[in-house]
């Protein structure tokens, strides 16, 4: 009797989970048939002329959408390998800081940035590189004449990922850190009696005693591949980037919300999710395969 109360008790505990699900996740999939119609908000959804598949012919002729797709798959990909061995390389430095009061203090400053919002952090970053800003007269005292840093095509995307791993690396550490913590101390004792160096150890002790906690993260990171971070970049860029910046969930914003391309929109964003799904998916798999990692 005691156990199915408790089981009762846990339901209920899910049951809120289980409404936002399918309030905000489960009922809005209907409108997914504006992908297929031609359509038109004064008549609705039920009263809009299907086309069929035509937005779809009609998306892959658009010049507009390959370039789309490869900006939003090139700059997610550089910043999975960003988040991935950055904060890997800051965790073993940091954890040959002997001194806890300096480890503590250092770890708590270059996480701190996780916790900002990018609408603040846009603004900032957009001050300091501005044609007048920080960086600028720091270049000029060198001679360098002033560089328009988001304003120029070829550089955007680097300073999207640099900002982005400098936001997050800080915070990622911590999951290397409490995998380092899981190492036995025995096997660094007995390394050292056979006379091992600092760097011997990280390489045959302290490396093969996180991996699998890296490939996990890298596995799982698969599912991110065509998430580069709408919040970032919409606060970031403007029309002179648009070539190389301009991703799914930012042209989606443009198309649906300011051009009124209801259809064109719902087309892009269905393509981005179902894909989406397929790559979580096989991460899973992936993960299951090499991690023994499950959900279930």
């Amino acid at each position: 009797m005691k156990i199915k109360s408790f089981t009762k008790h846990y339901y209920l505990m899910l049951l809120p989970g289980f409404v936002w699900l399918i309030l905000f996740s489960i009922v809005p999939m209907f409108g997914i048939i504006i992908a297929f119609q031609d359509f038109n908000p004064g008549k609705g959804i039920f009263a809009s002329e299907f086309t069929g598949l035509e937005t779809f012919k009609y998306m892959f002729e658009l010049n507009d959408t390959m370039n789309v797709f490869f900006n939003t798959i090139y700059i997610a990909v550089m910043k999975i390998i960003g988040n991935l061995i950055v904060p890997l390389v800051f965790a073993l430095m940091l954890n040959e800081v002997r001194y806890m009061g300096l480890k503590r203090t250092i770890q708590t400053i270059v996480y701190l940035p996780h916790f900002l919002s990018w609408v603040i952090l846009g603004g900032v970053l957009l001050d300091i590189f501005a044609f007048q800003g920080p960086i600028n007269q720091l270049l000029g005292v060198f001679g360098v004449k002033p560089i328009l840093f988001f304003g120029r095509a070829d550089l955007f995307p680097f300073l999207v990922v640099g900002s982005d791993i400098w936001k997050e690396f800080g915070f990622n550490t911590i999951i290397y850190l409490a995998a380092l913590t899981g190492i036995n101390p025995a096997l660094y004792e007995a390394a050292g009696m056979d006379g091992a160096s600092r760097l011997r150890m990280l390489w045959h002790v302290t490396l093969p005693g996180i991996r699998t906690t890296a490939v996990l993260l890298a596995v799982l990171s698969l599912g991110n591949v065509l998430n580069a971070g709408f919040d970032q970049i919409f606060n970031l860029y403007n029309p002179l980037v648009y070539s190389t910046g301009d991703i799914v969930d930012t042209w989606v914003y443009r198309a649906g919300l300011l051009n009124l391309q209801y259809e064109l929109a719902t087309a892009v964003g269905l393509l981005k999710s179902v894909a989406g799904f397929i790559l979580i998916s096989l991460s899973y798999f992936l993960a299951y395969r090499f991690t023994n990692y499950r959900i279930f």
